[in-house]
């Protein structure tokens, strides 16, 4: 850290609250009542799982989008556009493919409409920064997916922002090239003179944020709030392997996994005349068949973090197969451990006709499944089409995207030959 504690404020947020409309007309809160400060001299990660609207905090700091309620601040002064001194590095690259390197970071320079001179000198600056001297007149297809992005970083550093705006910038390249530039980036953040003077990264990767942030803001879902602001006063440059790293890493894991997975169950207590409909997280059966049996062939249980690595997942969709097959009674999460039921263990040694049984048998224990399933039975003909059911989910969910549910109620409804669904009819019927 560049001692920012006593730097000026460059960007803050003041409640900033921000709700789409769903299908059935319904609001969903995707970020709920945001405040932060973003100091000269810093890089803050923003850390949390998927969906819990990081990127979309990212996009209304940039004046990229204007919030549902609430106000951004540059140097004290509302803004109400495109925030000035930002530049931006997308997860996808975003490189026009008929332009070579240098032609993509021209591109961003042209609103600028500085001279051709300035804008060779500051083309050729960036080039020599991020490491792609030689590969000026290459194309994106001819050059790896490391390359495209330093492309990408290289466009973003070129209009000389004063904060550089990082949307999970390392998550589409391999786990090697993503270290590199990671280092890269740290190197040329903090030997350059106030341009970039702070950074702002969206990540959902623990082990990237210890290394690169100074502040980590830990957002939790459903709605998206900031659930904690972490100090890492670990010392630059940094290594993965030391002991004070695997601690913070440890730490901020357990932060969390203490808010995905609860150990106490909600103190509420619902009627059995009101059922709770559960939301379906966006997991597939294959991939909750898969894991299930990948734990009990790696005995039984694990730390959700390094099985996350193990099984080969992002960690925010591991934690969403960990819900569902805790939903569906597999396994049983206390505290960060994830660890096989006696009924996990069984349906593991099955073969695939015995755990559609099991399966069926499991997801009729959910509200959304009994209700739909009985809907379905009610029917004329047994049958409903695709868009009424998507109506019923709005109806029973109404905070949820009906036709992402469906997908999933579908896949889920189809593995335990529960529920058919015609893609030709747009039909649900009995299997």
């Amino acid at each position: 850290m560049k001692d920012s504690v006593q730097q000026p404020v460059l960007l803050s947020s003041e409640n900033v609250t921000q709700r789409f409309p769903m299908p059935n007309g319904n609001m969903v809160t995707v970020l709920d009542n945001i405040s932060m400060d973003i100091r000269k001299g810093e890089i803050i990660c923003l850390l949390g799982p998927s969906g819990c609207g990081k990127s979309t905090f990212l996009r209304i700091l940039a004046g990229l989008m204007h919030p549902t309620s609430g106000k951004v601040f540059a140097r004290g002064k509302e803004m109400a556009g495109l925030t000035p001194g930002v530049g931006m590095v997308f997860q996808m690259f975003a490189l026009f493919p008929w332009m070579t390197v240098s032609e993509n970071i021209q591109s961003v320079l042209v609103p600028l409409q500085l001279p051709q001179e300035e804008v060779q000198r500051r083309v050729s600056t960036v080039i020599k920064m991020v490491g792609l001297e030689g590969f000026e007149e290459a194309y994106p297809r001819e050059i790896s997916g490391g390359m495209k992005q330093r492309v990408g970083i290289a466009r973003g550093l070129a209009v000389q922002p004063e904060l550089l705006f990082m949307d999970e910038p390392f998550s589409a390249v391999d786990a090697l090239t993503a270290e590199s530039l990671r280092t890269d980036l740290v190197d040329i953040w903090d030997e350059a003179e106030g341009q970039p003077a702070s950074i702002v990264m969206v990540s959902h990767d623990i082990k990237e944020v210890v290394y690169m942030a100074d502040r980590i803001v830990v957002f939790s879902a459903n709605p998206g709030r900031i659930r904690t602001i972490v100090q890492n006063k670990l010392a630059r440059p940094r290594d993965y392997r030391t002991p004070d790293f695997l601690a913070m890493v440890d730490y901020l894991h357990d932060i969390i996994t203490t808010n995905e997975l609860p150990d106490i169950p909600p103190a509420a207590v619902t009627s059995p005349s009101q059922p709770v409909f559960e939301p379906l997280p966006p997991v597939s059966s294959s991939d909750v068949v898969s894991f299930v049996e990948y734990l009990d062939s790696h005995g039984g249980q694990g730390d959700v973090f390094v099985l996350a690595h193990e099984f080969g997942k992002e960690f925010s969709d591991l934690i969403n197969i960990v819900k569902v097959a805790e939903m569906l009674d597999f396994i049983d999460t206390p505290k960060q451990r994830t660890v096989l039921t006696p009924l996990g263990h069984r349906f593991a040694d099955m073969d695939t006709e015995d755990q559609k049984v099991v399966w069926k048998q499991q997801i009729l224990t959910l509200s959304i499944f009994k209700t739909i399933h009985a809907d379905v039975q009610a029917s004329r003909n047994g049958t409903m089409l695709d868009d009424d059911v998507q109506d019923r989910l709005a109806q029973l969910l109404p905070n949820e995207n009906p036709t992402f549910t469906f997908e999933t109620f579908i896949n889920w409804a189809r593995f335990g030959n529960l529920l058919a669904f015609d893609d030709d009819s747009d039909e649900v019927s009995l299997q």
